[in-house]
């Protein structure tokens, strides 16, 4: 565990604005020093590295969660973080207090959560773990944008050809329908078939 240290928060005040991330762009690497951040849209991946800079998938990250809140207790990030798909993230906690009512026990108990899910994508049928991830993905209307194949095979901790191959089964039987999405590559956007969930917060 990291030792606690003393950072200078106000040095950080210049950089509480509303920040946008490309695919596969870094938004902060472990050891740096920073803020923490809501996830306002998009997906998050986070790592930790080995040596020669070797990243591990740890988690995910989707809108409404709060990612890098370890740097209030140690000053510095413990994870890499990257953004799966186009991502727009805050500062947290954010200025008006009546939008931002998360203590750490809130941020704590929806990372267990988070854990508890991507757990459950890493184990049984491959199918279903693909599955699994859109359906974590999927926004209210149904829509999902899909990480890279690589990044969902080491996600669900599958070979990246069965991933390919269970994308294209999907997209046959309906389950997966391809859609147009601004800045998005083609392969990448679907619609889910059947799904609904409640909306998320922002």
């Amino acid at each position: 565990m990291p030792p606690f240290v003393t950072v200078d928060r106000q040095k950080l005040q210049k950089h509480r604005s509303i920040q946008q991330f490309d695919v596969s762009e870094a938004i902060y690497a472990n050891g740096g020093e920073g803020l923490a951040w809501r996830v306002r849209k998009g997906v998050v991946r986070l790592d930790t590295v080995a040596p020669q800079n070797k990243r591990h998938f740890a988690s995910l990250a989707i809108a409404g969660d709060i990612i890098g809140c370890e740097t209030l207790l140690f000053g510095c990030y413990t994870f890499s973080a990257s953004a799966l798909t186009p991502c727009e993230l805050a500062p947290w906690p954010e200025g008006d207090r009546n939008r931002s009512n998360d203590t750490l026990l809130d941020v704590l108990a929806k990372t267990q959560q988070r854990a508890a899910e991507l757990i459950a994508l890493r184990g049984g049928q491959a199918i279903d773990r693909v599955l699994g991830l859109a359906r974590l993905l999927a926004d209210p209307a149904g829509n999902v944008i899909l990480p890279t194949r690589q990044d969902i095979a080491e996600i669900t901790d599958l070979r990246f050809e069965t991933i390919s191959r269970i994308i294209k089964q999907l997209e046959r039987t309906g389950t997966l329908d391809p859609i147009r999405l601004a800045g998005i590559h083609a392969t990448r956007s679907f619609h889910l078939a059947g799904h609904a969930c409640p909306a998320r917060s922002a």
